[in-house]
């Protein structure tokens, strides 16, 4: 990945006006619940879900590091929806996916500080065999359904049981919701001074240590961060699909999230969601069309994005924002419009 460009402070949007076009973009999107055929409400609910997971991901990104173990989390917040509902009747959606987000990251939070001490191929590859520990758990514990896994009962919504054609409609509106909610923050949060300074241990973590901030506590914190987005996604993700297996954890999994985050790039919050969605509709009509080589398609659709949007999705924006920023009184520098052609690290 290509070096961050320095963003001028006037390149920043407020708070405030963050969060009058998130909800306003979020409410747009939930009346397309009244519209959208069911079958596209069920796509776009499972990758907005795993959208939820990406994004997570985004926050270490920006630090830096790639986890291949985002199916870690991504299957405890499923699990433990999926258990809290069966075994204690508590059914309201909002709950059982703040109950996934929480279950996740409190499974994350022990390895947080280990995980922090290592960078690039070290942390993926630790990531990644936490993840398949939990899928050999998940698969020889008969409790919990071995390898098959087991089914989840229809979620309430404030009370209403969902039933029939609506109630894939209102799982799309409140994964809509939830995402809607996390994405403001997720945006506010990057354009703080704790998320400007991501971008810096990305380009110079030395530098960042001798300016007086812990570059393992911020890792260590990021990484907690995308454990309770992956457990949200992944709870939202079985209660659309009413059941849950360990194929949840397993490393196709996770390389699905890196892959979209790839895609993606670390400079958006839109782009994350609109990547995921991409990746659904292109695994699906591939699947549909080629299926046995949708594989490749998948992996040639990566390619052409690599080769013409080496920063991701999230780059197009971002170019066009710091062209209009430049036009005015204050000019942005000339490096923070041009990208390395080579698209290598510097």
């Amino acid at each position: 990945m290509p070096p961050s460009a320095p963003v001028p402070a006037r390149a920043l949007r407020s708070p405030g006006s963050t969060v009058v076009i998130g909800l306003a973009l979020t409410a747009a999107l939930a009346m397309l619940a009244f519209v959208l055929p069911n079958w596209l409400l069920f796509l776009s609910t499972l990758a907005t879900a795993h959208g939820i997971v990406i994004l997570g991901l985004v926050y270490l990104m920006r630090g830096g590091v790639v986890s291949f173990g985002q199916g870690m989390v991504f299957a405890s917040g499923g699990y433990a929806a999926a258990l809290l509902s069966n075994q204690t009747g508590l059914s309201d959606v909002f709950v059982l996916v703040l109950a996934g987000g929480l279950a996740a990251a409190l499974i994350a939070a022990p390895f947080a500080p280990l995980l922090s001490r290592y960078r690039a191929i070290f942390f993926a590859m630790l990531t990644l065999a936490l993840s398949m520990v939990l899928y050999g758990i998940l698969v020889k514990t008969a409790a919990l359904g071995g390898s098959d896994g087991f089914n989840v009962a229809r979620p309430t919504v404030l009370g209403h049981r969902l039933e029939g054609d609506g109630a894939t409609a209102m799982l799309f509106v409140v994964a809509v919701v939830v995402a809607g909610l996390l994405a403001i923050a997720a945006r506010i949060h990057f354009d703080s001074v704790r998320g400007l300074v991501a971008l810096a241990i990305r380009e110079n973590e030395l530098r960042v240590e001798y300016l007086g901030a812990s570059v393992r506590r911020q890792l260590a914190v990021d990484f907690i961060i995308a454990a309770f987005h992956g457990g949200i996604g992944g709870a939202l993700a079985v209660l659309a699909l009413g059941h849950v297996e360990p194929n949840f954890s397993y490393w196709t999994t996770s390389g699905e999230f890196v892959f979209a985050a790839i895609l993606a790039g670390y400079h958006g919050v839109i782009a994350v969601f609109v990547a995921s969605f991409l990746l659904e509709l292109v695994r699906s009509y591939s699947n549909l069309y080629f299926p046995n080589s949708w594989q490749l398609a998948m992996g040639l659709f990566l390619l052409v994005i690599i080769r013409f949007l080496p920063q991701g999705l999230g780059s197009i924006g971002r170019r066009r924002h710091l062209r209009r920023q430049g036009s005015g009184p204050a000019r942005v520098p000339a490096r923070a419009l041009a990208e390395p052609e080579d698209g290598k690290d510097r």
